[in-house]
């Protein structure tokens, strides 16, 4: 027996350790990708209006976002910002690079999934607070309690977006604008009292455009 169960041991020993490591060369690789070198150009000529220096803060975004889709595996994680949404969308033109990208940062194909073709009509909601809870988690910001933005929730209304995604830390603090949708409700559970409304009327509070995984 013990020879059997020796053997089996150090091998999931050694996958354990592979995994690991792995995971931490996906990390690496998506820190060091130079967004920039390849999209700079496509994406001042998509969003004129950016500076060179607001660039660099949306492909900093699309860093953000694609170490959550890494993390997420293969769960859909939603887009909450329209600029980083577009400079995804970019990306995915260099078909070759991306997918390139795709295979050392992931291990598969990373699939752009529209919210209209999601599998289901919650897949979008459940996206963005899997995308809220994975970005404040990244942050270090308590999911349920905010006290201030991830960055991928913040950009659209930082660089003033045209039909950006624009979030309230706390739609039913005093001060709140009442429009754009409501980050507090994201981080709550089913069971949150209250009712975050959004300036479409939408109680849920959910965000974002298409998203990552759910393949």
């Amino acid at each position: 027996m013990i020879k059997v169960i020796l053997p089996l041991a150090l091998a999931l020993l050694l996958w354990l350790v592979w995994r690991q490591w792995a995971a931490r060369r996906r990390v690496a690789f998506i820190d060091r990708y130079p967004f920039a070198e390849t999209l700079d150009r496509r994406l001042a000529a998509r969003r004129p209006e950016l500076t060179a220096a607001q660039r660099g803060e949306v492909f900093a975004g699309l860093r953000d976002y694609f170490h959550l889709c890494r993390s997420a595996g293969r769960r859909l994680v939603a887009m909450p910002s329209q600029a980083v949404d577009d400079a995804w969308h970019e990306f995915i033109l260099f078909t070759r690079q991306y997918d390139r990208f795709c295979r050392h940062a992931f291990g598969r194909f990373l699939h752009h999934t529209p919210a209209e073709a999601m599998a289901s009509p919650t897949a979008a909601s459940d996206g963005i607070r899997r995308a809220w809870r994975l970005a404040c988690a990244r942050e270090r910001i308590d999911p349920k309690k905010p006290d201030r933005l991830p960055r991928l929730f913040a950009l659209d209304a930082a660089l003033l977006i045209a039909g950006g995604f624009v979030y309230q830390l706390d739609c039913l603090a005093a001060g709140a604008t009442g429009t754009g949708y409501c980050a507090s409700h994201i981080g709550c559970s089913s069971g949150c009292a209250g009712d975050s409304g959004s300036a479409d009327g939408d109680g849920g509070g959910d965000g974002g455009g298409g998203g990552c995984g759910g393949d």
